[in-house]
């Protein structure tokens, strides 16, 4: 079942014929309200939200959903006209697999639903609990903390540093960052893993310093500590 949230109901008649027709089983919302309702009820195995929905918005939705410990790891497409690049990386950061920006083709939104539907269906399992040096992350509660204490990260912030962990002492490139964090390859916005790694540091206080810069390349979890420069 994927459950579409779209407002303009010409947009979501399509989108639910084009779905309809791939053999999907779909179920459209005008507003915020019943898809919530419904979320209730029946967890969908997909969902293509709108972000400019009357009363509560897409992007509150998707924190909602990526806020519950039942409906964080549904898949979502985020749809919509609001196509800017900070929209994207917000939409992104929230914790979106995909980000289509109106107007879009029906065959590209099904190939992008089936790419997604597919990505999901071979993620691997993650590891209940990670750690390195003075940094926890528990996968199942979905925390981390620094020597005890908690520490509140975005979801991006929360996919970067599980990235890192799985991958301790290992040079670990831009492209590769980018794929496996944001699932492109698009190093033009790689200015992006910049500001997560430099926030990210900073929240993680002294055991940021184990992010290390490897200048030219990419980043490094290491015990050896923070080489001199944060660009690399």
């Amino acid at each position: 079942m994927i459950y579409i949230v779209e407002d303009d109901a010409a947009i979501r008649e399509l989108e639910q014929y084009a779905l309809q027709s791939s053999g999907y089983e779909v179920q459209s919302f005008e507003t915020s309200e019943p898809f919530w309702q419904a979320m209730r009820t029946a967890e969908p195995e997909l969902v293509i939200l709108d972000v400019m929905l009357p009363g509560v918005d897409g992007m509150e939705l998707l924190r909602r959903m990526r806020a519950s410990a039942a409906l964080r790891r549904i898949p979502v497409v985020m749809a919509t006209a609001k196509g800017a690049e900070y929209d994207k990386i917000q939409g992104l950061d929230l914790g979106a697999d995909y980000y289509l920006a109106k107007p879009f083709g029906v065959m590209e939104l099904v190939s992008c639903v089936k790419a997604v539907l597919r990505r999901a269906s071979t993620a691997p399992a993650s590891t209940t609990t990670l750690r390195f040096g003075d940094i926890t992350l528990d996968d199942v509660a979905r925390t981390v903390t620094v020597d005890g204490e908690p520490v509140e990260l975005t979801f991006k912030e929360y996919s970067l540093l599980h990235f890192f962990l799985e991958h301790p002492e290992e040079v670990l490139a831009r492209e590769r960052i980018m794929k496996a964090v944001w699932d492109t390859d698009d190093l033009l916005e790689s200015r992006t893993i910049d500001m997560h790694v430099r926030t990210l540091r900073q929240k993680l206080g002294h055991a940021g310093d184990a992010i290390c810069t490897v200048r030219k390349v990419g980043y490094k979890l290491s015990a050896k500590g923070t080489e001199a420069g944060e660009d690399a």
